[in-house]
């Protein structure tokens, strides 16, 4: 029996021919030798069953009869086949013509004749995928390629298209950025270096854009740095071709200011200041009141020893510049004159003892009382402590007497104004630094006239001891304070009974004040015991 044919796929194909076609029928296996023909021409194929063959379409024009013919059983019913009975595909525009060397660019191919495309070709590479939307339009997804500009094709059953040219755009790179920090603020004029930069529609710092950038060649961008919160973020620059590698840029924070110690000084400068906050890591300026200090360091991100500059007397602003900004301001005062001895956090307590606090008797207490390094604090009650607290041991104790040893070296180190004699009694002393090689004492009333200066400051040097006689007095007149009054001892103290003292006593060694004393200031011993006994105590 004859072989059967009852369809061609496709049934029509381009002159050329050297397309597929896919017969199916029957009788097609176990026939003997078959012949396949287009019209009177031959042509190869493949017998995939007994049913379907492929055969490849020869040269020719017009409308031809495809049979197929067995050596034994005859041919085959004829079906036809027309040689360009499709119109090859043509391409007029792509939109956009430019992409990503990565791919992904979505582009639309406007043409004529694109119903059935079967491939998109993209300088050889085939679209990562593709939508055929009308005989005249056809959505594609570009496919990854080097840079440069290629030729984008049709291919349908009539054949393959012209091509338009699509131009790939390799994708942004970043090496650097200069400065790589600023402050959270924004406002850091930076510049990033790299390759690919022109055409770039947007520069992100750790997702935040880049309100104002100028694209200065292939290679460079200036870029204005948004406000971020502190830390460190990723820069990118975004182009036609795609989003660049990051480059890290710092948010560095505020920096803070808490303390200045001391927090006075003379208006010809040249005070060692220590300043503590946060955030003072990179520290490129210290003013007090907008003069610069010519000379300071930073010892860690919370502390800066620096050297204050001369200025006229009177309160200024203390701040620190650091990549991340410039910091609050805190008061240090330029005072005319002399100026008084900074206690630290040790001006809080009334009485701070080393090894011992001891109390016999109905002791009153007005401030902190402590001890430190030792712990041991006795006699209270019958003493009382009101506007404080004991600090036996503690941390608050720890630091006053940290700070005692600070004031301590600061009273004993500056420079007197007048030699005394031992016995300060019935002398009267303005402002100075008195220094007595031995010990001073005090027998009868010494007085102290601060001459209408409420910031009068008065400190004694007593090279060995400080002792009163029984019902001795020091009297401030004239607006002279308790507060700025200081007794620095090089070894101990003692007050006599009944003694009226006024001032700051700094003692070396020990302090002990006798029964029915009453001090308006403080009694403080660096390394060794205060004994008390029916006082009065009152910090100023």
């Amino acid at each position: 029996m004859a072989p059967v044919i009852t369809s061609l796929t496709p049934s029509f194909g381009p002159p050329a021919g050297l397309n597929s076609v896919v017969i199916t029928g029957s009788g097609f296996a176990n026939v003997g030798p078959l012949a396949v023909r287009f019209g009177t021409m031959a042509t190869t194929f493949t017998i995939d069953s007994n049913t379907q063959i492929t055969a490849i379409v020869p040269p020719g024009t017009g409308t031809v009869n495809v049979t197929v013919q067995a050596l034994l059983d005859g041919t085959s019913n004829p079906l036809p086949y027309t040689y360009g009975g499709l119109p090859a595909p043509t391409l007029t525009s792509i939109s956009p013509a430019s992409g990503s060397a990565a791919g992904g660019t979505v582009v639309v191919l406007t043409g004529t004749n694109l119903t059935g495309a079967t491939a998109v070709s993209f300088g050889g590479t085939p679209a990562t995928s593709f939508t055929v939307n009308s005989s005249t339009q056809i959505t594609a997804v570009t496919p990854a390629h080097s840079a440069g500009t290629v030729l984008v094709t049709v291919t349908t059953a009539g054949g393959t298209s012209n091509g338009v040219a699509f131009t790939y755009i390799a994708v942004p790179t970043l090496t650097s950025i200069t400065p790589s920090s600023g402050p959270p603020t924004g406002g850091t004029v930076v510049v990033l270096t790299g390759t690919g930069l022109t055409g770039a529609t947007a520069v992100s710092f750790g997702g935040t854009p880049s309100t104002l950038f100028t694209v200065n060649s292939d290679t460079q961008i200036t870029a204005l740095t948004p406000a971020h919160s502190a830390g460190t973020v990723s820069v990118t620059v975004t182009t036609a071709g795609g989003t660049s590698n990051g480059v890290a840029f710092t948010y560095i924070a505020v920096p803070v200011l808490l303390t200045v110690v001391p927090n006075v000084g003379p208006p010809s400068g040249g005070t060692v200041v220590v300043l503590t906050g946060t955030g003072l890591t990179g520290a490129t300026a210290v003013s007090f009141g907008g003069t610069p200090s010519a000379l300071f360091a930073v010892n860690s991100d919370t502390q800066i020893t620096a050297l204050t500059p001369a200025h006229s007397a009177g309160t200024v602003l203390v701040t620190v510049t650091t990549p991340g900004g410039t910091s609050n301001g805190i008061a240090y005062t330029y005072v005319s004159g002399l100026a008084p001895v900074n206690l630290g956090t040790a001006s809080s307590f009334a009485v701070l003892g080393a090894t011992t606090v001891t109390n016999t008797g109905a002791t009153a207490i007005s401030g902190n009382l402590g001890v430190s390094p030792g712990t041991a604090v006795t006699g209270f009650p019958p003493g009382t402590v009101i506007n404080g607290a004991i600090h036996a041991g503690d941390a608050v104790a720890a630091q006053a007497h940290t700070d005692l040893q600070a004031a301590y070296i600061d009273a004993a180190g500056r420079t007197p104004t007048a030699f005394v004699v031992a016995d300060l009694g019935g002398q009267t002393l303005t402002s100075g630094v008195y220094k007595a090689v031995g010990g001073i004492g005090v027998n009868g009333t010494v007085t102290l006239d601060g001459q209408g200066n409420p910031n009068a400051v008065f400190i004694f040097q007593a090279g060995t001891t400080l002792i009163t006689g029984a019902n001795s007095t020091v009297n401030l007149i004239n607006g002279a304070t308790a507060d700025n009054v200081f007794w620095q001892v090089g070894s101990s103290a003692t007050l006599g009974a009944n003694t009226n003292f006024a001032g700051n006593i700094l003692t070396f060694t020990s302090d002990t004040v006798t029964t029915g004393t009453t001090v308006n200031g403080s009694v403080l011993a660096l390394n060794g015991a205060v004994t008390l006994d029916t006082n009065t105590i009152t910090a100023p």
